[in-house]
This record gives structure tokens, sequence and C-alpha cells, in this order.
């Protein structure tokens, strides 16, 4: 995995390339973009929809289930991501689509989605193939963000802006390197809990599912000012077991920033083991790029510690084969 999160910047600059086949055939006057998907071929969909809010004239909404909402309809794009293109629950969804005649377009590297695709003659683009689907997101940021620049949704210039991420994290890969080899040191043995501000939530997301998957450890994550609502008066109950991965960004809001110091002093009286880790970058797409790349390392870094196969889902492939047999 080590290996596979260092060739990010190849799978960005291929994405990029292979993003320039894009062909979108379908109607611009939607009223609405849902992007389905799950687990590592999901939360691209997550990411960019977040980038994009502020931009947008219609909503876009991240969908990770069988069915999808009861607004989709003709006046709908749905955006189909599946790596392997046999994930059930996408192509279930994409059934519904298609019966509710909204306009589709498929990522995938092939499988049964690409097939149907060709089949039913629906928009589609096609990324290497034979890689864990949570280490293929440098092509499903760059199909996705490309994707919702043709269609209008976009405004910024998304080649010229991931490129200039990349550049960026390229610059500083030593300095992302050994922060997150400490971050992974410092959390080891410990009860992880990840916060960001909620426009970043995809990205916090993304860090849990690396733990979760390449680290085999249970975590999770909150948003502010959401968690100050509610889970903050659970501290009540914490302990000097949890680590606290605060995600950063210059662009917070100006109340949020002081949520964070006031959260810090609240958690602090359970926990001396507070990480601040502030992202690096001019825009909110370098912003999350950076936490996500640095997010990667800490989590082949805590592999290590543990002395665990970053790679090996043995469950998910078990859950998998035992639905097959229903």
């Amino acid at each position: 995995m080590k290996e596979l999160v260092a060739d990010f910047f190849n799978h960005v600059g291929e994405g990029l390339k292979i993003a320039e086949g894009i062909k979108y055939t379908g109607s611009k006057t939607f009223k609405n973009v849902v992007i389905t998907g799950l687990g590592g071929s999901g939360i691209g969909g997550r990411i960019v929809s977040q980038w994009v809010a502020n931009e947008s004239q219609v909503p876009i909404y991240s969908n990770s289930n069988y069915s999808l909402p009861n607004f989709v309809g003709k006046d709908t794009l749905v955006v189909a991501c599946s790596y392997s293109g046999n994930t059930e629950e996408t192509l279930e969804s994409v059934d519904e689509a298609i019966a509710r005649g909204a306009t589709l377009f498929c990522i995938s590297s092939g499988g049964k989605l690409i097939d149907l695709a060709k089949a039913k003659n629906i928009d589609f683009i096609q990324i290497p193939g034979g890689l864990p689907p949570r280490a293929a997101i440098g092509y499903s940021l760059t199909q996705l963000t490309v994707l919702m620049k043709q269609v209008g949704v976009a405004q910024f210039a998304p080649f010229k802006e991931i490129s200039s991420a990349c550049e960026m994290l390229q610059a500083n890969l030593d300095e992302i390197k050994a922060t997150a080899k400490s971050c992974a040191e410092k959390i080891h043995h410990k009860q992880v809990v990840i916060y960001t501000e909620a426009m970043y939530e995809g990205v916090a997301i993304r860090l849990r599912q690396q733990l979760n998957e390449n680290a085999k450890i249970l975590c999770w994550h909150h948003v502010l000012p959401e968690m100050n609502h509610n889970e903050l008066v659970g501290w009540a109950g914490g302990h000097k077991e949890i680590a606290v991965l605060n995600l950063r960004n210059e662009d917070e809001h100006k109340r949020t920033k002081e949520r964070f110091k006031i959260s810090g002093e609240i958690m602090g009286r359970h926990t001396d083991n507070i990480i601040d880790i502030n992202s690096k970058g001019s825009s909110r797409v370098q912003r999350s790029l950076y936490h996500i790349h640095l997010g990667d390392w800490i989590s082949v870094y805590l592999a290590e510690l543990r002395k665990v196969d970053p790679i090996e889902v043995k469950v998910i492939d078990f859950l998998k084969g035992t639905l097959a047999k229903i």
C-alpha cells in the first residue's frame, strides 16, 4: 500500500489525461445531480460535491445506498461510480435511475457497469483497473471534477487546480511524510476521533475509511459546528486513551475557529493527545488534497506500527461472498 500511496501523483496525472476524453452528451438543463457510489469508489463523489457546492446552481447529493432519493427523475444527472463495476448497491441504483428516466454517466474500470453503459449507449469513462478501490482516488477525483466542469456545475479550472495542488504536495512531500509518521506514532494504541469543519467532511470520512481499511482500527469522525450541539457533551465520558485529530483549514468560518479553540479546552480536560493538522494550499481543492495525501500516509505508517497488512480486506471479501450466495 505504501507504493500505491506514493503513486498518487502518477494516478492523478494519468487521470487528468484520461479525463480529456470525457464526452458528455446528456442534457445540461438538469435540476439536480446525484453522485452514487460506496466506499473507496464513492468517497470521490462526496469530496467533489463539497468542492463545487458553493459554485453550483443546482443541488448535488452524494448517495451511498441501493436506492436513490425520491426527487431523482428526468431532470436529474446521476453519476455512477464503481471502481470494479460490480458493486451491487451501485448497479441497483443505476437500474433505478434508468427506470426513472434520469441522465446517466458512469465511471468505472470495467465490470457490469461498463457493459451496461455500452449496451444502453450511456456516457462513460473507463479508468485503469487492478487497484484496491481506495487506492484509485486519484482517478475518481479527476474524472468527477472534470465532468462537473463539463456539465457547468464547477466554475473553477479543474486541470489547473488539481495540477497545481499536486505540485504543492510534491514540494512538501518530506514534511507531509514526517508529519504523518509523527501522527501515527501519537495515535498508536489510541482510540481515534477525527474532527474538521463541515465543508471538509468528505476529507474526514476519507481519513476514517483509510484508518479502518489500512490500519485495521475502529475510529469515528464528526464536524464542527454540529458536534458542539451534541458530541461535545459526550466528552464528559472522555478519557486519556482517546486521540483527537483536528483537520484544520485557513478558510474555516471565523466562529468555527473559536469553536475549535474552546472545544479543545473542554476535550483537553480528558486527554492530552489533541493534534491539530493544518493544511496547506490556496484553495479548497488544494487544502483537501493536502489532508487526503497526508491522511493516506498516516494510515500506512499506523499499519506498520500495528504490524498489519494494509492491503488485506478479507472481512469485506467474506461479506460479498456470503451475500452472493443469498
